[in-house]
């Protein structure tokens, strides 16, 4: 999946490059083309798989869709020179779920690292996650095909994303013992929340590449997803489908 964030986001900006010097080739009087109206990507969607690189061996993810879904609110700039080109800056929430297997995030544990406890032989959830919420602020570079009609246009885009905790809490179903039997019923369910231990700060960078209002989308977390020296030095990465143009 990292090698799919960094394919993408080479091939967005190869584009945004190549567009960049088609407009110094062509001569196009922009100063014609009213775009005020267009519904360019102000409102996005986005859904698809999360994980974490230079994970440790105790760091045991799967056992469930580790998974994000984000939602923003963009205020979409075109260029006066190139129309094809614009600025899209808004904001808006990401969350993130990281499923884990048989593995306790002691998420309130008063240690100085954040323990992460295989629990192969001892009493546990069978379905547990790790939940971040970020309050976002995405900037993006992008490019249009058919400014004029971005419905029916090809599009990509490259850009930054920067976030702000609000929250981060771990999530237990059906507590079973070591042989897998439910011991409080399978609808039960125990939530630990705490912002000690999670990054406070996220920078991502991010490119997005398709037709339409649905395009693929990748981002690539340039800061530590835990705090410095609770644990290890890992980053998210992310693929998956943006809907936008609403």
């Amino acid at each position: 999946m990292k090698k799919l964030v960094v394919l993408l986001l080479a091939i967005s900006g190869t584009l945004l490059a190549n567009a960049q010097k088609k407009t110094t080739k062509t001569k196009t009087d922009w100063s014609k083309i009213d775009l005020s109206g267009r519904p360019a990507d102000h409102f996005m969607i986005q859904y698809g798989g999360d994980s974490w690189t230079n994970r440790p061996d105790s760091v045991r993810t799967g056992n469930g869709f580790s998974r994000h879904f984000n939602i923003y609110f963009m205020i979409d700039k075109p260029f006066k020179t190139n129309k094809k080109m614009s600025l899209g800056l808004g904001a808006g929430l990401g969350t993130s779920n990281i499923f884990f297997n048989n593995t306790r995030v002691d998420i309130k544990s008063p240690a100085a690292r954040l323990p992460f406890t295989n629990v192969d032989s001892a009493d546990h959830f069978s379905k547990s996650k790790l939940t971040t919420i970020y309050f976002e602020i995405p900037l993006e570079l992008r490019y249009y095909s058919n400014p004029e009609n971005p419905g029916k246009s090809w599009k990509a885009a490259v850009g930054l994303k920067l976030g702000t905790l609000l929250k981060s809490y771990t999530k237990g179903k059906n507590y079973v013992n070591k042989n897998g039997q439910s011991i409080y019923g399978t609808s039960y369910v125990e939530k630990q929340s705490s912002k000690r231990f999670i990054n406070g700060t996220m920078l991502a960078a991010t490119a997005r590449i398709g037709y339409g209002s649905l395009s693929l989308d990748a981002g690539y977390q340039l800061n530590t997803v835990l705090k410095d020296g609770v644990g290890p030095s890992m980053r998210k990465f992310s693929i998956g489908i943006t809907i936008s143009g609403l």
